[in-house]
């Protein structure tokens, strides 16, 4: 394990980072617009977020596991290079097929492969840097996952408004063949694990083994699990769906330039993330678990501004201010807490069960989300015309989320964190 920060490994895994999820920002960004633009319907629109979520929860556990007895690089590389292969297959078939079926099972590939390649990388942070690092690391990779989504969205929407969709994909399949090559040169210690019995009979050992660990061991991590799904269900489900549609459907903004507003939306969006994982870095020793529950009160509140404006302010270049800054600080505090409670995962798993608990988390987690785009399409759907009502109740939840929240961390030590990162 390397004595700093930034060694030749772990720097090499943020480079591939910032180019391969550029391209991934830029894609995501462009393929549901796209869906939007042809259709209009909200409700068709968070189904397909929906649907393309489902693979990212069904294959983040098996990506877990492969983390953990595969070569963490080799998964990298080999995803990176599939992703490039899935993009360009799409758009050679765009033309011929149709449209709305071959987006939603592009994304639906997109997002599974997304969901087997996360838990390598996060499984790769506590093997290449010290223990007192960990919370520093998680902050960078956090941040350079931020600045992609704000420079992807930005330049991809720029893109699509002038040229379409195909320069867009030409880009984002560049990105990932960039990546994978980039990767092959990085090296992360990999000891093969033993193994017995069939590839299933080693599946099911390894999830026992990690749910034990959660439910068992730590329940700590399971309750807080718990509390994720609230926040993906009812907060970030909110956002994912409510930007784009209030932005290129609710608000009095021309087509055009609609579009070119929602990718600065996204940028900005990701630029609170590109904030927020900066501060976490910047306070990493200052920042409390126990008190991590402030965090998403704080998120709550700044979706008050977004739904009083819809209701008494009828200009739409005024509610697309209100509404990108209120997401802005609405992720500058979701990233910092992010970064905090999986640090605290990290710290408390055991090295060899990193993988498989952390995708555990992540399935979990995401769990939560197709179910919440899926909900918030209708809502929007439903409360047309008194859509800072579907906002108003986000926010209300919210609150009553995080009050659990803070109860789970409240009685968290320090001691009991280190003591059994040691074990």
């Amino acid at each position: 394990m390397n004595q700093k920060l930034f060694s030749k490994d772990f720097t090499l895994v943020v480079i591939g980072q910032i180019i391969s999820l550029f391209g991934n920002a830029t894609v995501r960004f462009a393929l549901p617009l796209y869906l939007l633009n042809l259709t209009g319907s909200s409700a068709l629109y968070g189904t397909v977020m929906a649907c393309a979520l489902i693979p990212s929860i069904l294959l983040s556990p098996v990506g877990g596991i492969i983390a953990d007895r595969v070569n963490k690089r080799n998964v990298m590389v080999i995803l990176d290079f599939f992703t490039a292969a899935v993009i360009l297959l799409f758009s050679l078939l765009m033309q011929g097929m149709n449209l709305v079926v071959l987006l939603t099972v592009t994304l639906m590939i997109l997002y599974g492969i997304a969901g087997a390649y996360q838990p390598s990388v996060q499984a790769s942070i506590p093997v290449l840097v010290n223990t007192e690092y960990i919370m520093a690391a998680n902050s960078v990779v956090n941040t350079i996952s931020s600045f992609a989504g704000l420079m992807g969205p930005v330049l991809g929407g720029i893109l699509y408004s002038a040229y379409g969709l195909m320069p867009v994909l030409w880009v984002c399949t560049g990105c990932f063949v960039f990546s994978a090559v980039m990767e092959i040169f990085i090296h992360i210690p990999y000891q093969k694990p033993g193994s017995a019995g069939s590839i299933w009979q080693i599946v099911r050992s390894d999830f026992v083994e990690s749910i034990r660990f959660i439910c068992k061991e730590n329940p700590v991590i399971g309750k807080a699990v718990l509390a994720a799904c609230g926040i993906n269900l009812f907060l970030s489900s909110m956002i994912t769906v409510a930007l784009p549609y209030l932005v290129t459907e609710v608000l009095d903004l021309e087509t055009a330039l609609a579009n070119r507003l929602y990718g600065f939306a996204e940028g900005i969006l990701a630029a609170g993330g590109l904030a927020g994982g900066i501060c976490a870095g910047i306070f990493a020793r200052k920042l409390s678990i126990q008190k991590s529950g402030r965090l998403i009160v704080m998120s709550a509140v700044c979706l008050l501004p977004v739904s009083a404006s819809l209701l008494l302010i009828k200009s739409g270049m005024v509610n697309y201010v209100i509404l990108t800054m209120g997401c802005f600080s609405v992720m500058v505090c979701a990233t910092v807490f992010n970064v905090q409670v999986l640090s605290f995962f990290q710290m408390v798993t055991p090295a060899h069960l990193i993988g498989k608990v952390m995708a555990f988390i992540f399935t979990a987690a995401m769990c939560a989300q197709p179910l919440g785009n899926a909900l918030y399409g209708v809502l929007f759907e439903i409360c047309k015309g008194m859509e800072w009502a579907v906002v108003l109740f986000a926010c209300v939840v919210s609150v009553l989320i995080a009050v659990g929240v803070w109860k789970v961390f409240e009685g968290v030590g320090q001691e009991r964190i280190l003591e059994k990162r040691t074990e």
